[in-house]
């Protein structure tokens, strides 16, 4: 592996930076055209690295830990950071999951003839070089390496300082795995620095990084953003809604309102604000607002929502608002015209469900909420790729260009067209 992964670096960052593009480009031209054979025997055997240096594994991240807890992180930040038994478990069996997945490279799909005698089909293709940004969980080194390892992408990944010593760690079994595989060591680089010149560099590397996927808090997102000279794929916020409307069934919309909302508060598919018609709202909210307070959720509310239930008035940023807490704002609305307006408006374009037992409504609301999850009769918190059957994802996308919602193997590829002739010119 090279030298630089080993420790901290102190060179020139962008020298340093550009470095592991070049490299990156290289290795992803080799991997493009790697059998699935030899992309699963790598992860099979970064899996195998991971179970047999448990010791070295937990050291590193002991470090990490007592850096954090020296630097006053809070207890989120340092639970985030932690590699025990169970996750290091977790890491593995994600491993062999990714492996398990169909390979969305080389697919050709939509192959026809066409008047002229030849064939015109798509070839589902790697992206080619992924940068990934990410803050604290160093679990997300060997899921964002796999899954981009799997798609036939080399990846440069920039990790929080403060799991430093954990991913770096983690790179060097996924080094050794690559190698076992006979695959380029540099299909997985992890940036060896702490310099948060890193980053800035790492967003105007066009010539060697086609896609950045920033992980993290709100603030890393925006950074992204502002600065990127490189395509991203990304989600800002996840202010979810579900719309309880007058026809639906009053079990399913108690029981995926609850769920949505409490089942885990900091995800970014968890509902922000319920949105109830105005005709079942005394009945919903009867039932809907005890549980919510039994599971420390605080409501803010509209007028019409406090005529009926405990809270404090909502200000029109609760509206916006994503919690990431046992908060929730509730809105009664006249209809789901006033439902889907609300959504458009205030949502973040993440995920949004209806609970209706009227298909016409049901079909409407699907066509119209302009978000990249919309349900039927289900609770929000389905919105990832492991429930979408994608087994992993690298993030969620808002954007509509290229990958939309959780983003899994295929989201990390593209589509070229192919064609097929037998000496076949054009008259």
């Amino acid at each position: 592996m090279h030298s630089m992964q080993q420790t901290e670096v102190n060179v020139d960052i962008r020298s340093y930076m550009r470095g592991l593009g070049e490299r990156a480009r290289a290795a992803s031209r080799a991997l493009a055209g790697a059998p699935a054979a030899a992309k699963n025997r790598a992860l099979a055997a970064v899996a195998e690295n991971i179970d047999k240096t448990r010791d070295d594994l937990a050291a590193q991240n002991r470090k990490d830990l007592e850096r954090a807890r020296r630097m006053d992180l809070d207890a989120a930040s340092i639970d985030r950071l932690e590699l025990n038994e169970s996750r290091l478990n977790a890491i593995i069996a994600g491993l062999h999951q990714i492996a398990d997945l169909p390979d969305p490279v080389g697919a050709i799909t939509n192959l026809n003839y066409r008047p002229s005698g030849i064939q015109v089909g798509q070839m589902r293709v790697p992206l080619g070089v992924i940068g990934i940004i990410y803050e604290s969980r160093p679990n997300v080194t060997a899921d964002a390496a796999a899954l981009g390892l799997k798609s036939g992408n080399a990846v440069i990944l920039r990790g929080g300082s403060e799991a430093l010593n954990s991913n770096l760690a983690i790179t060097r079994c996924i080094a050794r795995g690559l190698a076992a595989a006979g695959l380029p060591e540099a299909s997985v680089q992890a940036v060896a620095s702490v310099d948060r010149g890193a980053v800035g560099a790492l967003l105007r590397m066009s010539e060697y990084v086609d896609v950045i996927v920033p992980r993290g808090g709100k603030g890393l997102v925006e950074r992204v953003m502002r600065e990127s000279s490189i395509p991203t794929i990304k989600h800002l916020d996840g202010v979810c809604h579900v719309y309880i409307d007058d026809q639906a069934d009053i079990d399913k919309a108690v029981r995926i309102a609850v769920n949505a909302k409490t089942q885990r508060f900091g995800t970014c598919n968890t509902m922000e604000t319920l949105l109830v018609h105005k005709k079942i709202a005394r009945l919903a909210l009867s039932r809907i607002a005890p549980m919510m307070r039994r599971a420390g959720v605080a409501l803010r509310g509209c007028e019409r929502t406090l005529a009926l239930t405990d809270g404090v008035p909502a200000t029109e940023q609760d509206w916006y608002e994503e919690y990431l807490a046992p908060i929730l704002a509730v809105r009664i609305v006249d209809g789901i015209d006033q439902a889907m307006e609300h959504i458009n408006g205030y949502g973040s374009r993440h995920t949004d469900a209806v609970v209706t037992e009227n298909i016409g409504r049901a079909r409407r609301f699907l066509l119209e909420v302009d978000s990249s999850s919309v349900m039927v009769n289900a609770s929000t918190r389905f919105a990832d790729g492991f429930e979408y059957g994608l087994g992993a994802e690298v993030g969620i996308s808002t954007d509509k260009l290229h990958a939309r919602g959780p983003v899994g193997l295929t989201g990390l590829t593209s589509q070229k067209f192919v064609v097929f002739g037998d000496g076949h010119i054009r008259e």
